[in-house]
């Protein structure tokens, strides 16, 4: 049986047990226990705070993890990166008060820089030679310029709503962060089969965000035309309908492009376009 450690709440929970459910496994819902198996699926999940995952997927108290990439980098410990999962992204950034004129990346020379990833922090300062004093601390870091504690700050931003909040702004990404899918190097032959399984369910979901499956009615003298515009995964399913010179056809189509694509087939003279989404696809 896998055992998956898991950020124990936040946003990262909510979108890992969203991905779970997906793929069809039942976690029952357990705010006292930290260690719950799956009714349906051969897993156990163990939950913990997110810096602590990686370290218990290296050490193999757990065998999989699903962290952010930030902390996996910060923690610098052993594991496979199995796959990124596209979700809980945000950026790791360096961030100065609002009245500062900020002029390039000298301007941290002899500042102190107050944030919870100082291995992150003091590999870039590194890199572009800039001698800067590092604080660490744990939580609110974003209000350390305000009470003198710091001159800047080094933390994760999502929608940048806490820095405008706390009279700061942006002024170098360092890296971008996503959930991450971690493996222990010592998995069992056994465990590998049951992560490839995992993956399985995982890759079908995955493949179905931002996919529209849509049907519509196509004059059979249009037929080759609106074919040519269709982004379909293979090519479109063309049926014949009870209804001499019309057929229907039926494909899948990214959602970034559904608009664009959409006011072709009309203009084309498909007719009765239905869209329907996409729970999971199997490649």
């Amino acid at each position: 049986m896998l055992r998956i450690a898991v950020q124990s709440k936040g946003r990262l929970y909510e979108d890992t047990m969203a991905l779970l459910s997906e793929a069809g496994i039942k976690i029952p819902s357990s705010k006292r226990t930290l260690l719950v198996e799956s009714p349906n699926y051969g897993m156990e999940v163990l939950y913990l705070r997110d810096d602590d995952i990686p370290q218990s997927v290296a050490t193999g108290v757990a065998d999989l993890g699903i962290v952010g990439e930030n902390e996996f980098v910060e923690r610098g410990e052993d594991a496979d990166v199995v796959r990124r999962l596209g979700f809980s992204k945000c950026r790791l950034s360096l961030a100065i008060p609002k009245g500062e004129s900020y002029t390039g990346i000298e301007w941290f020379e002899g500042k102190k820089i107050a944030t919870s990833y100082p291995g992150i922090l003091r590999a870039f300062l590194n890199e572009k030679n800039v001698h800067a004093k590092v604080h660490v601390i744990t939580g609110s870091v974003e209000i350390s310029p305000g009470i003198g504690l710091a001159d800047a700050i080094f933390d994760i931003v999502s929608s940048g709503s806490t820095l405008v909040s706390n009279n700061l702004r942006e002024v170098e990404v360092v890296m971008r962060s996503e959930a991450l899918l971690i493996a222990n190097k010592e998995l069992s032959d056994e465990k590998r089969a049951e992560l490839d399984d995992l993956l399985f369910r995982i890759e079908a979901v995955k493949a179905a965000e931002d996919k529209k499956y849509v049907l519509m009615n196509v004059p059979s003298d249009r037929l080759e035309e609106v074919i040519a515009v269709l982004p379909g995964a293979k090519s479109p399913t063309v049926m014949p309908l009870a209804t001499p010179g019309w057929n229907s056809v039926h494909t899948v189509i990214d959602e970034k492009r559904f608009w664009e694509v959409i006011s072709q087939l009309k203009a084309l003279g498909a007719q009765g376009i239905l869209v329907i989404p996409i729970e999971k696809m199997i490649l």
